[in-house]
């Protein structure tokens, strides 16, 4: 059990991050790969990777084993991640001690390969080849599928702040999922040692994670600024086909994206809604939003989460750039 403790001032420090992190989805998706659970979350997707992928896997592997722990300084916290470029410069920037603490760490776990003391000692050669696997992990298992990852994780994102507006900071946390239980002022997480994280005004930062599986994890250095990475809910049929899939003849899913209530449905999903909202919205039928709402999604526009019972439509970055080229005075959909 993950215990984190929160203070007043923690509360009004809560934030969820503002979209998916290179290398949490890097490591987080190393370990799933490895694992044999979640086959009807990521059995296609796995069936899909593991023969594109070159050394890379088995390098990563021994430093991101599928249980047990992980090296904080594979996930920094700080520094520029807006891109996977700038990810890997803040990880290759990594200070000698973090590395030294971190993979001593790593060292007491069996089936450790033999090139981590130099990582450990900071060679630069070391570091180079973690980097090039990184990045070539990145493009090879995860670049295809990455407009759905963050299409999943901003949709999740959507409901978050939804869930902060109608119910505040506490109702957000005791949303997070199954797996996280708000005792105020305790959030208590399943997680498969026992860890206490008092964040002592710091407050917490929210991330969503696509390959997060099955529960929750942390950063094991609670001195370092404080972070929660939760699973999401995914489409049941996410990794199909696949992204190298030859096109279907004919016009594809765009042919029939016509007319005005799917513009409207697309328009209302830009800041994110439900099959009723829309519903009333338009002034049109549920079971017709749902038929509209088929039509964009095949398209790639937008993307649903469930939440509570109900479904949860936000439109993806495809869909709020035709939205834009309408607004530039662009063809209406």
């Amino acid at each position: 059990m993950l215990r984190v403790y929160f203070t007043s001032e923690d509360l009004a420090r809560v934030r969820v991050a503002p979209g998916p992190d290179f290398l949490w989805e890097i490591s987080n998706s190393v370990q799933t790969l490895q694992r044999r659970d979640g086959e009807s979350v990521f059995g296609a997707w796995r069936h899909w990777a593991r023969p594109r992928l070159s050394g890379s896997r088995a390098l990563l592997a021994g430093l991101l084993p599928p249980r047990g722990y992980s090296p904080d300084f594979l996930t920094p916290t700080s520094g520029d991640r807006t891109t996977l470029q700038a990810s890997l410069d803040t990880l290759m920037s990594t200070p000698h001690p973090r590395l030294r603490t971190d993979l001593a760490h790593l060292a007491s776990s069996p089936h450790v390969p033999g090139w981590v003391s130099s990582l450990a000692s900071g060679d630069s050669d070391a570091l180079r080849r973690l980097g090039d696997a990184l990045h070539t992990y990145q493009l090879e298992a995860l670049a295809p599928y990455w407009p759905r990852v963050r299409a999943h994780i901003e949709a999740d994102r959507a409901v978050r702040l939804d869930s902060l507006l109608d119910r505040g900071t506490e109702g957000l946390l005791a949303g997070l999922g199954p797996h996280i239980r708000w005792r105020a002022p305790v959030l208590e997480v399943t997680y498969p040692v026992d860890q206490q994280l008092h964040l002592g005004g710091r407050g917490l930062v929210l991330q969503p994670s696509f390959f997060c599986w099955p529960t929750p994890t942390t950063l094991a250095d609670g001195e370092l600024p404080p972070v929660l990475v939760y699973p999401i809910h995914h489409a049941a049929d996410w990794a199909e086909p696949a992204p190298d899939a030859r096109p279907s003849q004919g016009s594809g899913p765009l042919g029939p994206l016509l007319g005005h209530t799917r513009a409207g449905i697309l328009r209302a999903a830009r800041t994110g809604c439900s099959t009723g909202e829309a519903a009333r919205l338009l002034q049109v039928t549920h079971p017709a939003v749902s038929q509209h709402v088929n039509v964009l999604r095949a398209a790639g526009l937008i993307t649903t989460v469930r939440r509570a019972g109900r479904s949860f439509h936000v439109a993806t970055a495809e869909g709020r750039a035709l939205l834009a080229t309408e607004e530039r005075g662009g063809p209406r959909p």
